[in-house]
């Protein structure tokens, strides 16, 4: 196997299952389900929709009726020497309703439906937000891994070129202060490890808090490919996509469609709305003795001399202008986020293009061979420390750029509002 094959068999180590105490490891699609089914933001959201849903049927309902009883022809005096307070009274009940015209309830109807569809593209749009959250985390949980094991592996190769250096220390091949610098230099690997190992765990955390998952980070594990790749979409594509899926931009077009309802509205709500009545009386005429059942009718309109409804008219005419900025300046940000976004994937890619081409595949053998060399006398000790540390150094700037490559694609993703890098 060449150094190379060696090298991609040590990045690839993360991605294989290990035998832990923890349950089985999740993969990006599973984090995921498991995150839009738990996430207590997104379930508050949730719940503002229905709330939201629900306000429809209170804008829809129509008024109430009025039922009214009056008394009249009480007579407070006795009558015959007895006292009959209430002889002689009247019991008049009517019935009153307020008739809305100018289709006021159905334009009440059509705005708390946009006002739902706006609920529901803002709680799509914190998905998407959240959703690039979690997996920033997700992707800083496999780097940390593939730091883990790369650390690891390093401390192993250390500890064998350790054991090797006792062996000739003990035959006379090196002198004691080139034993003692080599111990001494494990603490660097030993530290490397650990800090690794807490990094993961911090990782961990991160997603288990997304998720409202409370298990312990040494029971949690997540798995997926931890990679780049020099595929992406061209930066025109990416904006038009982003223009056709972004929920905030939809958002905003849709509040200008509900300001321009409510504007409407308001106009309407400036017309008259008459309020019909019927009421019936038992009142005997002493002119007609068969006359004591009468109904009658009224209707009442109010004189909206003053009140127009002119401030409230102008508010929601207003509004139409500000909500037609707000979209302008949703749609200009999108352009920004999605040419920002693209820039910094392609500059990840840019760099680790000669990685990969070149510098892993150096690192390896440049190690080796000094290494090769030093334990048989054709390096010195300072050599061999430095192509110890040169390998490392390339080994983690690779791993973080790739790192920063898959962080940068979920901002692409994120920016264009759909997963457009897997």
């Amino acid at each position: 196997m060449t150094n190379f094959r060696k090298l991609l068999v040590l990045l690839a180590i993360p991605l294989f299952p290990v035998a832990a105490d923890c349950q089985q490891a999740l993969t990006w699609d599973q984090v995921r389900e498991k995150f839009e089914a738990v996430n207590p933001t997104l379930k508050v959201a949730q719940i503002s929709i229905d709330e939201s849903r629900d306000n429809e049927v209170t804008a829809y309902l129509r008024p109430n009726p009025s039922l009214g009883v009056l008394a009249d022809g009480t007579q407070l005096v006795p009558h015959q020497g007895v006292w009959q307070p209430f002889s002689g009274t009247d019991i008049s009940p009517s019935v009153s309703y307020l008739h809305e015209r100018r289709h006021k309830r159905e334009l009440r109807l059509e705005a708390a439906k946009k006002a739902t569809d706006i609920a529901g593209s803002q709680y799509k749009d914190q998905d998407r937000t959240l959703l690039s959250t979690l997996r920033s985390a997700f992707v800083l949980t496999l780097q940390q891994k593939a730091l883990l094991a790369l650390a690891k592996a390093n401390l192993d190769y250390y500890d064998h070129v350790l054991s090797i250096s006792r062996e000739q220390f003990r035959v006379g091949g090196i002198a004691r202060i080139d034993l003692d610098r080599l111990e001494l230099q494990r603490v660097q690997y030993e530290s490397d490890v650990e800090s690794a190992t807490v990094a993961l765990d911090d990782a961990k955390i991160q997603v288990l808090q997304l998720l409202n998952d409370h298990s312990p980070a040494s029971q949690f594990d997540v798995t997926g490919p931890f990679d780049s790749s020099d595929q992406i979409p061209p930066p025109d594509e990416l904006r038009r996509m982003a223009l056709d899926t972004r929920p905030d931009l939809k958002a905003a077009a849709q509040s200008v469609e509900m300001a321009k309802t409510n504007h409407n509205l308001a106009i309407s709500n400036g017309s008259t709305d008459p309020t019909f009545s019927v009421w019936y009386t038992y009142n005997p005429s002493f002119n007609n003795p068969y006359d004591k059942h009468t109904i009658g009718v009224s209707v009442s309109v109010p004189l909206r001399i003053f009140d127009r409804n002119q401030g409230e008219k102008a508010r929601t005419l207003a509004d139409i202008g500000l909500n037609e900025r707000q979209r302008d300046a949703a749609e200009a940000q999108v352009y920004s986020d999605v040419d920002t976004a693209y820039a910094n994937v392609k500059s990840n890619i840019n760099l680790l293009r000669p990685y990969k081409e070149k510098y892993l595949a150096q690192a390896v053998r440049v190690r080796d061979t000094v290494t090769y060399s030093y334990q048989r006398g054709g390096a010195s000790l300072l050599d061999f420390l430095n192509a110890e540390s040169d390998y490392r150094s390339v080994q983690v700037n690779y791993l973080t750029l790739v790192g920063a490559y898959l962080t940068a694609a979920a901002q692409l993703n994120e920016a264009v509002g759909r997963e457009v890098i897997p």
